[in-house]
């Protein structure tokens, strides 16, 4: 068998291109897997325990207090511990009774002691002091959330 030089030095780039590509691909999903909203790690690669001593850092509490519509009674509180998500579905949080409400139309959670309503890309759309919502905004004390004839307002101690 004749062998032409070059064609044997393509094959072998070739294989050399397809194996750096794999390495850069696994350096990638290695590093996303590290990566974290936490402090950074020690040399091992993990992360240090908190002490038992120090007590988490707590914000303002908040809740979800029902106005009128989605079946829901007025008056009712929904705790924003953890977050909420609101819809039709029974999967979400707050269940509502809603036509113009999407099964996961919207979430209310907490980000660094604030609070935050966000839009799931709901058919309808959410509104936030009767203005439209695009994406996430911050809420503060008494700010009202739509979603279809449902409306919510922010309470926070």
């Amino acid at each position: 068998m004749d062998y032409d030089p070059i064609s044997v030095a393509l094959k072998f780039g070739f294989l050399a291109v397809l194996y750096l590509f794999v390495l850069v691909i696994a350096r990638s999903a290695l590093k996303d897997l590290r990566r974290t909203t936490a402090p950074a790690p020690d040399a091992t690669g993990f992360h240090a325990a908190p002490a038992f001593a120090e007590s988490p850092r707590r914000g303002p509490d908040g809740w979800l207090v029902v106005e009128r519509g989605g079946g829901l009674e007025g008056g009712q509180r929904f705790d924003l511990i953890g977050g909420l998500s609101i819809g039709r579905s029974k999967d979400a949080d707050i269940q509502i009774d809603d036509r113009y409400a999407s099964s996961l139309h919207a979430r209310v959670f907490s980000r660094e002691s604030r609070f935050y309503v966000e839009d799931m890309n709901s058919t309808n759309g959410t509104l936030l002091n009767g203005a439209t919502l695009q994406g996430e905004a911050e809420l503060i004390d008494g700010d009202s959330v739509q979603i279809g004839d449902t409306v919510f307002r922010l309470e926070v101690q």
